[in-house]
């Protein structure tokens, strides 16, 4: 969601890497890859495989930083733009309802915002509307194009602020939009903030109440939160670290505890890799949406000639020939990883607690990439193969 960390997670999904051809039943190679990345500067890596071989989870590295307690297997973590699936799913149903038409202009829903009419609900889903990234953006030049303070001093100062969600739109609607809706694709946050919006209204309810109702329960989630402004991850979970510069010398926070109001629904839930399993596996299994629904769902925008973007869902093919969905998810301390093949039987979930990298240093993001790189792809296909590119 930061662009510090969606650079990571997508050279994480380009960088190619060594190792062997094939997997050993005790998976020697993942968790090899998982203490390459504590060696990178990760606090530490949680792991969870269903494939061919069985189920497996693992861990690496610590629980905090300078401790001796390891990563819990069962920790709770951030995880970021996964929510964003949450949350599209959510629609997908209501539309199934015949309470939202995935082609009606959003502003039918949401007139207070003033939307451009040509934007539509299916372009909130997939990222083509051209709204402003209130989180902020990258020019074509490589200019960096500010949004709320997600970076530095003023960050960390702020982390404890609550924001509204209309307000995060405010600051989206205050910038010009980057294209005419529809003929480019490119990430905001702003369009997730709005079909949560856009559930509230046509629901009565908070966007939270939905996804509680019609996902986490049906499912038996126990383990998955919806924090809205409380600023503790509950349960067992290990701590994630934020490093900035101030004065010239870099600083280590603890940023575990955070508002994550400022993510609402583009990023706040808290899960387990257990229920982000039990989460693919029903959605992709067609236990959440109907055929026609989840079939919309994969109904991929190219992004280029690696990758797509369906409905809440990143489709990326692996070096090993299989395409995989799911979604990647980076928030202050955590990148997170959900990925399954359409009919379920690969699936891999991890989540990595960041330490002391400085996500803003080109070699030290690199080298974490890299690493990160490599337990995606062992994941994914138990030998070499670089995943492709991914922006998210």
């Amino acid at each position: 969601m930061r662009k510090s960390i969606v650079a990571v997670l997508a050279a994480a999904l380009l960088t190619g890497v060594a190792v062997p051809a094939t997997a050993a039943p005790d998976r020697a190679e993942l968790r090899q890859a998982m203490a390459e990345v504590v060696a990178a500067g990760g606090a530490g890596i949680q792991v969870r495989v269903h494939d061919g071989q069985g189920d497996w989870v693992g861990t690496a590295g610590k629980r905090e930083l300078g401790g001796r307690d390891g990563v819990p297997a069962n920790g709770r973590y951030r995880v970021g733009s996964i929510t964003k699936t949450f949350v599209s799913t959510v629609i997908l149903q209501l539309v199934g309802e015949g309470k939202i038409k995935l082609d009606d202009p959003a502003d039918r829903y949401l007139p207070k915002f003033r939307l451009d009419k040509r934007i539509t609900v299916r372009m909130l889903l997939q990222h083509t509307s051209g709204l402003f990234n209130y989180t902020g953006e990258v020019g074509p030049d490589g200019t960096s194009e500010p949004g709320i303070p997600l970076e530095g001093q003023e960050f960390v100062d702020k982390r404890f602020h609550t924001y509204r969600m209309e307000d995060l739109v405010g600051v989206s609607l205050s910038k010009p939009a980057r294209f005419a809706p529809g003929t480019k694709w490119s990430y905001s946050n702003t369009n997730y903030v709005l079909a949560g919006l856009l559930i509230e209204k046509v629901t009565g309810t908070e966007w939270a109440e939905q996804v509680e109702r019609r996902v986490l329960r049906p499912l038996g989630l126990r383990e998955t939160w919806l924090p809205g402004t409380h600023s503790n991850v509950p349960g067992p979970h290990a701590h994630g670290y934020y490093v900035y510069r101030a004065d010239g010398a870099p600083r280590v926070v603890d940023i575990t505890r955070l508002n994550p109001s400022w993510g609402t629904s583009a990023g706040e839930i808290i899960s387990t890799t257990a229920d982000l399993d039990r989460f693919i596996s029903a959605l992709f299994g067609g236990k959440l949406l109907a055929p026609p629904l989840l079939a919309e769902m994969f109904k991929t925008r190219p992004i280029d000639d690696r990758q797509a973007y369906g409905l809440g869902l990143q489709q990326t093919k692996t070096g090993c020939g299989t395409t995989i969905s799911g979604h990647t998810g980076g928030i202050h301390g955590y990148l997170s990883y959900l990925f399954a093949t359409a009919d379920g039987t690969k699936r891999f979930e991890f989540s990595l607690t960041t330490g002391t990298t400085d996500l803003t240093d080109p070699a030290q993001a690199q080298k974490l990439a890299e690493a990160l790189a490599k337990v995606a792809n062992v994941a994914a296909c138990g030998q070499a193969g670089a995943l492709r590119a991914s922006r998210l």
